[in-house]
């Protein structure tokens, strides 16, 4: 369908990748991985023909539509969001137009005459061309597009001049998507959605009838969209099979026969050196000798890439706190008549690790910034722990920061006794090398400042942040060093993100807010989406207890004369331990199915009978699993 062939790009003096051969199927689904600066949006440009290639060609099968998306810059204005995605649609409105003519000519028209049938025969082609483009159904189309991206019904009749840039990205894709073309591309297509909107767009991506390449520094996105992975290193582009787990285990393995290679071939020239060195002016030896010049000067040497530094970042640890870090009873918010929050009642405790998730919109910002006592209650009571210490990190947080100041000198200002490799180490966890760590705060971009101004933070941390989407502009190497910072912090965190890798792996607990109301589940947000869809019922929780109030969707309990009573600190020993079983579960279940797909992949009879052997034994650890999680929620609930 598309074809590059000794494709090669230079950027200035630097080359970003040469050699590269790839021929783009009618179904591929490729992800392009690679650090920040390697040309990934350059690669998807010149596949979309909008960049020119330094070396090599670049062909493309006639008739081939392709829809590119880029990261931000897009901008549409003078019509209605409705009417703007379906612009897309114009040819076939178009078509519907010429049908309404031609049925009213031919109502003027004496059906036998010759003048009717040949309208006649151009109304039965239209028509079959209307209905061959679903021409009847693309006001529920392009309904169901902008539902799934996030766009509420009374959305639909605003101006497009009204929205920010991230919701004119969303339009963007919405218009991508509805025009279907044989090729989409898309840079960073998640960047401006919500959690809700990036799971329809993965269904939307499994269901898409052709090819698509796209950038993600999401990892469960790519895992679950793509089956082929792009990934450009070391001015090479390499190709795995599968998503983003199974290419990080491929460049593992390719890494390492890499590396066997290069030994191998590193003694053989040993070898041959050693002998030519001994004997080169040895006359009896002199064919030998030649012979192993020969053979020495035809090898091709291989190349180790640069090793990847790895670079982890520990918290300092701050002071600890209560064990109730902070309470909302009761807890309402407004602005003006606009009520955001409503009878809002929870307890966080330490060591928790929330996540909000919600719709835009919905007040997951808000509720954050009453936490971080930024905005004031509209009403109920908001109580802080002992010893707590809020630290809030904003979507804008680079607003506070000094623009005159060095970002390295700025940074030693906030952490006197780290050395000039810890400082520059931490930049480098964070995208910032070589010369930007000179740059001056103000010349930053937003994206980099808001990293810095993260990067700042972790150097201080208090007991209880508050981190309203750490994760954007931040690439997977960056969110891998936070993600792991976080899961070694002691203290407690409340956070917003919509990077389902990070919150699968940080939450303990999830915090839907919708409709004004904050609703508690358990668990990462695997474990979330499992209650949501009718997994199981919401579980009470200490909060439950300590507030008083019951939960929000009450298991039926036998009717009984008085409840069992147990001590709190028990309970909670239950309730942790009840998570950990669930979490357990859900990794026992992942096992299975991957073992099981495994299976049905014929290798050979002795990989079948271990994978077999090993299919029964997590079989039966979730039966027992499941079986002490049951044992130990019945008691739980025992106490309600």
């Amino acid at each position: 369908m598309l074809q590059l062939s000794g494709a090669g790009k230079r950027f200035g003096p630097k080359l970003l990748f040469d050699d590269l051969d790839w021929l783009i199927t009618p179904k591929e689904r490729t992800g392009l991985v690679g650090a920040n600066g390697t040309g990934k949006s350059t690669l998807l440009k010149i596949i979309a023909g909008i960049d020119p290639l330094d070396y090599g060609s670049r062909s493309a099968m006639k008739g081939i539509r392709i829809g590119y998306l880029p990261q931000d810059g897009l901008h549409v204005s003078g019509r209605t969001v409705f009417a703007e995605a379906m612009s897309v649609f114009a040819d076939v409105k178009d078509l519907e137009q010429e049908l309404e003519t031609l049925t009213a000519r031919m109502s003027d028209v004496h059906p036998g005459s010759p003048e009717y049938l040949e309208i006649a025969d151009r109304f039965e082609r239209a028509d079959t061309e209307f209905r061959a483009r679903d021409g009847y159904v693309i006001e529920a189309q392009v309904g169901t597009v902008l539902a799934g991206l996030g766009f509420r019904k009374e959305d639909w009749s605003r101006a497009t001049d009204e929205f920010s840039g991230g919701w004119q990205m969303r339009i963007a894709l919405a218009k991508l998507l509805l025009e279907k073309p044989n090729l989409l591309l898309l840079d960073e297509p998640t960047n401006h959605l919500d959690l809700e909107a990036r799971n329809w767009l993965e269904e939307y991506l499994d269901n898409y009838p052709f090819a698509y390449v796209l950038i993600s520094h999401d990892r469960y996105f790519l895992d679950v969209t793509v089956n082929k992975i792009a990934e450009i290193w070391n001015k090479k582009v390499h190709f795995y099979t599968g998503g983003y787990e199974k290419y990080k285990q491929q460049k593992a393995e390719r890494l390492a026969q890499l590396e066997a290679a290069y030994k191998n071939q590193q003694d053989r020239i040993q070898q041959l050196e050693t002998f030519i060195n001994r004997f080169r002016y040895q006359a009896t030896k002199a064919k030998q000798v030649q012979s192993r010049i020969k053979e020495l000067e035809k090898i091709d040497r291989i190349e180790l890439p640069p090793e990847e530094k790895t670079i982890r970042f520990s918290f300092p640890q701050p002071k600890p706190s209560g064990r109730v870090v902070a309470q909302l009873k009761n807890v309402a918010k407004s602005y003006g008549s606009k009520l955001v929050l409503s009878n809002v009642n929870f307890t966080i405790e330490r060591g928790d690790r929330i996540a909000l998730a919600g719709i835009n919109g919905a007040g997951k910002s808000t509720l954050i910034k009453l936490l971080a006592g930024i905005e004031p209650l509209s009403a109920g009571e908001y109580t802080i722990g002992h010893n707590v210490e809020p630290d809030y990190f904003a979507q804008d947080q680079y607003k506070e920061l000094d623009p005159a100041a060095r970002v390295l000198d700025d940074l030693g200002d906030v952490a006197p006794r780290s050395t000039h490799n810890e400082l520059r180490n931490l930049l480098g966890c964070f995208l910032f090398s070589e010369d930007d760590v000179f740059k001056q705060i103000g010349v930053l971009s937003g994206g980099e400042r808001n990293r810095y101004a993260l990067a700042r933070m972790l150097l201080h941390p208090s007991n209880f942040l508050l981190l309203d989407e750490p994760t954007n502009h931040l690439d997977l190497r960056a969110k891998d060093v936070l993600l792991a910072a976080l899961e070694g912090f002691t203290g407690t965190i409340v956070f917003v993100s919509h990077d389902r890798y990070f919150i699968e792996h940080l939450a303990t607990r999830v915090f839907e807010i919708a409709e004004g109301e904050v609703h508690v589940y358990p668990g990462n947000y695997a474990d979330y989406l499992w209650r949501k869809q009718g997994g199981a019922q919401t579980i009470p929780t200490l909060d439950d207890v300590l507030i008083g109030v019951p939960p929000a969707e009450p298991i039926p309990m036998p009717s009984r004369a008085t409840p069992k009573r147990i001590n709190p600190i028990k309970l909670k020993q239950m309730q942790d331990h009840a998570r950990q079983l669930e979490g357990r579960i859900a990794d026992l279940e992942a096992q299975i199915q991957e073992s099981e797909r495994a299976l049905s992949d014929f290798v050979s009879a002795e990989q079948a009978t271990r994978l077999s052997s090993l299919l029964e034994i997590r079989r039966a650890e979730l039966e027992n699993t499941m079986s002490e999680w049951e044992q130990i929620s019945q008691e739980i609930e025992a106490t309600a």
